[in-house]
């Protein structure tokens, strides 16, 4: 098996950023939470703010540039940057006119680029989010909304950074976005799955002849397969399947993009390009300067996708529009947009996150039960860390079932910015409410994707109910604390029960806790009640078929194996149990 080259896993993103900065100085800059133009667009001229999770490029930041996008957020392997980031890079991005924040259509990138529009917008800065839909395999055509983004994000990213530079309208250039996404279908395949950094298998594989269908861009496996086939005949399969969901209104002319998704080369491309044109040519479509080549990738996948836009004079304008970027290059671009800077800090000289450091706002520590307290907090969060390094593997194996095999990984990396953001607070002499807050902040902007914004705004929801409704009684407080964290987490991610999702255990853990406070238990009984519930309904999501996030296309494989959200959520409260109600104790 072959891995991607490394020097510690962890730090593969970080790593592989700063060499591409380094590289291209003249043309990008790095700003917390990813990159944009070394040389600013004028300051009238709409922002555009592409991201997403890394393991795709050129997508994101290698798309960069005059004509194409302003910024790029860059998150960790296959997982959404964190509401932080893209807050972060769209502040950095936007001058007068505003900015647009565009992603395809994952559960985290949508969560996490939804609370930074909103606070674009309170700082002041219009700002709008649209996701990309044009994966036909993910969903149905009655319900595109649903569909993943895939190889369509470089059309609908093409055509609203040419819109900006323009000079178009905030309004104007968010319209043409989302015009172009409207009349964008792509589908994709893939021949081997690819392999995370510092794994020691891919994915998934791809059964001896055979070839997945309906591939993501995530490491997720197809959604069928089929047999395996010549370049001739996969493309008349392409072709078909995106010409059967053809505009109503839509004319000869389309855009295509024949994507290689990261092993599938150049000359393997072009001999499917062969085969492709004539296709289009004989159902009397006219390709405007098609793409072939590596544009949105999935790691090491081998495979390719077929993407076809619908254009009318608007979009062919964009679509064909000067662009200069470190790794897309169309016509001549006529501003000054490689004018040499100075490059970035170098990495040690760069701080974290804003979110690790101590809250400013928090009130000190006025009392010795609060001081112990906090010690808690900190110990609790210490041991959530120590099984979650020892739980990684598995939980990565299960979410590889019908996802992208990172929820390990991400879970680890947020437990373990909380762990030392608590530690932080408590230093500095804060009580458990703000080591608690500042738990949860550092959690969602370190972990990033959907679990990671969840558990943050779980873990403030927690902070806040504990400050604003102090119970004598510590069982029905920690209910009170455990309902307050399910709500928002049920508030934000929208899923319910049955989804299978986190909410799955979390929702038997709070009201196991509600129904033992309410009986008088005391906190031991009540936390294992509680627990084995929890434990219990997670095993159980094992017979549920996902209905949202990433796993939904993939829902029949998931059958059989649980929900890795559920697990983690399980396994997690079990830690602080243990430090929160040691083994023996009868009070908190």
């Amino acid at each position: 098996m072959v891995r991607p080259l490394a020097d510690d896993p962890a730090r593969f993103v970080d790593d592989a950023l700063d060499g591409f900065v380094d590289l291209y100085a003249d043309q990008v800059r790095r700003v917390p939470g990813g990159v944009v133009r070394a040389t600013p667009a004028p300051a009238s001229e709409v922002a555009v703010v592409v991201g997403g999770g890394s393991g795709h490029y050129p997508a994101f930041c290698g798309l960069v540039g005059p004509g194409y996008a302003h910024g790029a957020v860059v998150g960790n392997v296959f997982t959404s940057p964190s509401t932080a980031d893209a807050v972060s890079v769209g502040a950095a991005a936007a001058g007068d006119a505003g900015v647009l924040l565009l992603t395809g259509n994952y559960a985290g990138d949508v969560m996490n680029f939804t609370l930074a529009r909103d606070e674009l917008r309170s700082r002041g800065i219009p700002a709008e989010f649209l996701v990309v839909t044009d994966d036909v395999a993910s969903a149905p055509a009655d319900e595109a909304h649903r569909r993943r983004g895939i190889a369509g994000d470089h059309v609908v990213f093409k055509v609203a950074g040419a819109a900006a530079a323009e000079g178009l309208s905030f309004d104007e250039v968010v319209a043409a976005a989302r015009h172009a996404n409207d009349r964008t279908r792509t589908l994709g395949v893939a021949f081997d799955g690819c392999t995370l950094p510092g794994a020691e298998q891919p994915l998934f594989t791809v059964p001896e002849g055979t070839v997945g269908l309906g591939v993501g861009i995530h490491g997720e496996p197809g959604i069928g397969e089929m047999p395996a086939c010549t370049a001739s005949e996969l493309a008349a399969l392409l072709v078909e399947r995106l010409l059967s969901e053809k505009p109503t209104d839509a004319g000869p002319r389309v855009g295509v993009v024949l994507n290689g998704l990261g092993r599938t080369k150049y000359e393997e491309l072009f001999v499917l390009w062969r085969a492709v044109r004539p296709l289009l040519d004989a159902a009397g479509l006219q390709a405007v300067q098609p793409d072939v080549g590596e544009l949105v990738t999935s790691l090491d996948m081998s495979g390719c996708s077929l993407t076809l836009v619908w254009l009318d004079d608007d979009l062919e304008r964009w679509w064909c529009a000067p662009a200069h970027t470190p790794a897309y290059r169309r016509g001549q671009v006529g501003v000054t947009g490689t004018t040499a800077t100075p490059p970035s800090a170098p990495a040690a000289e760069r701080t974290e996150s804003a979110t690790t450091t101590p809250s400013q706002d928090a009130a000190r520590v006025l009392d010795p039960t609060d001081a112990a307290e906090a010690q808690v907090v900190v110990a609790a969060l210490a041991r959530v860390r120590e099984v979650l390094t020892e739980l990684e593997p598995e939980l990565g194996r299960l979410d590889a079932v019908a996802g992208d095999g990172d929820h390990g990984r991400g879970m680890l990396r947020g437990a373990g910015a909380a762990a030392d953001a608590a530690a932080a607070a408590a230093d500095a002499g804060h009580g458990a409410v703000a080591c608690l807050r500042d738990a949860g902040r550092a959690w969602a902007d370190r972990a990033g994707g959907t679990s990671g914004v969840l558990w943050g705004a779980g873990i403030g929801a927690v902070a806040h109910a504990l400050a604003a409704r102090p119970v004598a009684d510590p069982s029905a407080r920690v209910a009170a604390a455990a309902r307050a964290g399910v709500a928002a987490v049920v508030t934000l991610g929208g899923a319910k029960q049955g989804d299978k999702t986190m909410v799955d255990a979390a929702e038997p853990f709070a009201a196991a806790l509600e129904q033992a406070a309410g009986a008088g238990q005391a906190p031991a009984a009540a936390w294992d009640a509680a627990l084995e519930a929890a434990r219990t309904a997670a095993q159980a999501t094992a017979d549920l078929r996902p209905r949202l996030g990433r796993a939904r296309p993939l829902a029949e494989r998931s059958v059989g194996t649980p929900d890795p959200g559920a697990v983690s959520f399980a396994a997690i409260v079990a830690a602080v149990r243990s430090t929160v109600v040691p083994e023996g104790e009868e009070t908190s």
